[in-house]
């Protein structure tokens, strides 16, 4: 019996310690509830704003990287107006594409703001990730705002910087 509950709670131990490697995004399912139909909105303005984000950063030399957390945050600036974002796709250093967080038009209610998080053992984007995200807005509505927050923290250091979205198109 003693080697019975050894052997149960060293188990228990044993898988209690393993961490599962979970790339995680605000809940997907926040996207399904934010689907919108904007087909019978023709008078929208298209935009397409570049977002750099940094999942790891160069640490001493080139051959040693910091990895960190990062959140895009997508940010509708009017007091008025919804604006709709309708892709969001992460790319890695290279320019290959990662992932798209949705590839439907969402919403974004005046003043709202929502975000995408990059988990900071997720270093598939690397050091020179980004996002391009389109998005529509009514005319005479102010631009959606896109801001990158990235930061870690390790043992009493801490390390933190932003980014600030560019519109290309």
């Amino acid at each position: 019996m003693k080697k019975y509950l050894l052997t149960l709670s060293t188990l228990s131990l044993l898988f209690s310690c393993i961490e599962e490697k979970e790339i995680s995004s605000i809940d997907p399912v926040n996207w399904s509830k934010r689907k919108v139909d904007i087909s019978m909105k023709d008078s929208l303005e298209f935009g397409k704003t570049y977002l750099s984000i940094y999942s790891q950063i160069y640490s001493i030399s080139e051959h040693k990287t910091h990895n960190l957390t990062a959140m895009a945050s997508l940010r509708n600036t009017s007091d008025k107006d919804t604006v709709y974002l309708t892709k969001a796709e992460y790319f890695d250093t290279h320019g290959k594409a990662v992932r798209t967080y949705f590839d439907h038009p969402i919403y974004l209610a005046p003043m709202e703001t929502t975000e995408i998080i990059i988990d900071e053992i997720d270093i598939e984007g690397g050091t020179g990730s980004n996002f391009l995200i389109e998005w529509k807005i009514p005319k005479g509505c102010p631009e959606p705002l896109f801001e990158g927050i990235m930061n870690s923290t390790m043992s009493q250091q801490g390390l933190s910087f932003t980014t600030q979205g560019r519109r290309i198109e």
